[in-house]
């Protein structure tokens, strides 16, 4: 059985590797990373000088758990985070920028991740890879959730086709 998912594996990581157009990559926080339509451009994001750019990395590929062997998503990086910390105040629906983790999960306005398989994980930190589905679409993405700043930062960097092209700083919402 070994045998066979690790061709199938390879077959699916060289499908995703695509060259993207960066200047058509889209923010995936408000929409899904496959919807194309015409978007303003979205807000700067202030990124530090030690963060590495997501789109110039290759993600890491180490061996990885899955969520059935009791790994989760770290609970520092869990609550509901923002991009514009003005949507933190806002009702579900109408906070446009907002991102709510939980355990397996990261639900956005219209779209809904559920984890499928840790690659890294430490207390404030995991790379994984989430099946989306949204707006009668479904994709998968790999992610690096990293919060920092004692939790009240959130840096999200996506890898895969669709994915936005740098690192996206979320505020906690309190």
């Amino acid at each position: 059985m070994t045998r066979l998912m690790l061709p199938t594996a390879l077959l699916l990581l060289s499908a995703c590797s695509g060259g993207e157009d960066k200047s058509q990559s889209e923010d995936t926080a408000a929409i899904s990373p496959l919807q194309k339509t015409e978007r303003a451009a979205p807000p700067e994001t202030t990124v530090d000088a030690d963060m590495p750019q997501a789109a110039d990395e290759s993600p890491p590929k180490p061996e990885a758990e899955t969520v059935g062997d009791g790994t989760a998503i770290p609970p520092t990086i869990r609550g509901r985070w923002a991009l514009d910390a003005a949507d933190c105040p806002k009702k579900p629906g109408t906070d446009l920028t907002a991102l709510t983790i939980d355990a397996a999960n990261l639900r956005f306005h219209e779209s809904h991740g559920e984890l499928a398989r840790v690659r890294e994980r430490d207390a404030s930190r995991i790379v994984a890879d989430f099946k989306f589905s949204g707006e009668g679409m479904e994709w998968e993405r790999q992610m690096i959730l990293d919060a920092q700043d004692g939790g009240k930062t959130l840096i999200r960097r996506d890898y895969g086709e669709g994915a936005a092209a740098g690192p996206m700083r979320y505020t906690r919402c309190t």
